[in-house]
């Protein structure tokens, strides 16, 4: 029963949020982008803070989770900057997009989705509840997320149908996380306090360093 919840979440959080931010970007983006923005920050903030710390801290000490919470922040912060890390949520013209192809923005993007997928079994191992509320976090940043990824490859050249192709492929690699999360956590079950700890530093990483500047 839960390798079924991590596989719809993982799909949520993957395929379905780029089907969703294609149509959102082909209909209303410009008048309901900025909303999703600031929607994403309070969510991501919330599940970090108020559902996953205190469920890490139930099974580490304060200051372990602490420690690799902040570790985690600047781990991500170190990913980007080699560009293996990317949330850019900005519409943007090709000329001004941080990668040179479009192939960059797909290969960052399915790292990103990844992990995502890996944390989303971290938390469903852990608790249900908690996989709720961690792959709610996940679908509201990836939907802005998705859609100035689609805008970019729109941008530099790339049709429709390959756009919403390319990111989908991205995508489905939060299912492969998830699937892989699922068979190795299992035999590591220690593990999943510092996973659920770095599960936040992203959040948080991810609301305080891009969004929030991009509002």
């Amino acid at each position: 029963m839960i390798l079924t919840y991590i596989f719809l979440a993982t799909l949520a959080g993957g395929v379905l949020s780029v089907i969703a931010a294609t149509l959102l970007s082909l209909t209303v983006l410009a008048r309901w982008a900025p909303r999703l923005v600031s929607f994403s920050v309070g969510v991501l903030l919330a599940a970090a803070l108020l559902e996953i710390l205190p469920e890490a801290a139930q099974q580490l000490p304060p200051y372990q989770v602490g420690a690799t919470m902040l570790a985690g922040i600047f781990l991500f912060f170190a990913l980007e900057k080699t560009a293996l890390w990317r949330h850019d949520h900005v519409h943007q013209d090709a000329r001004e997009a941080p990668h040179p192809t479009g192939l960059m923005i797909v290969l960052g993007d399915g790292l990103h989705n990844f992990v995502d997928g890996v944390l989303i079994a971290a938390a469903f191992l852990q608790d249900p509840a908690l996989g709720v509320a961690t792959t709610t976090a996940v679908i509201a940043h990836e939907i802005p997320q998705e859609v100035g990824d689609f805008m970019v490859l729109l941008a530099a050249g790339y049709s429709r149908r390959r756009a919403l192709l390319l990111n989908a492929v991205s995508g489905s690699a939060a299912v492969a996380g998830g699937l892989l999360g699922y068979v190795v956590l299992q035999g590591v079950q220690g593990a999943i306090p510092y996973l659920l700890a770095l599960a936040a530093a992203s959040f948080i990483y991810i609301a305080v360093a891009d969004l929030m500047p991009a509002l």
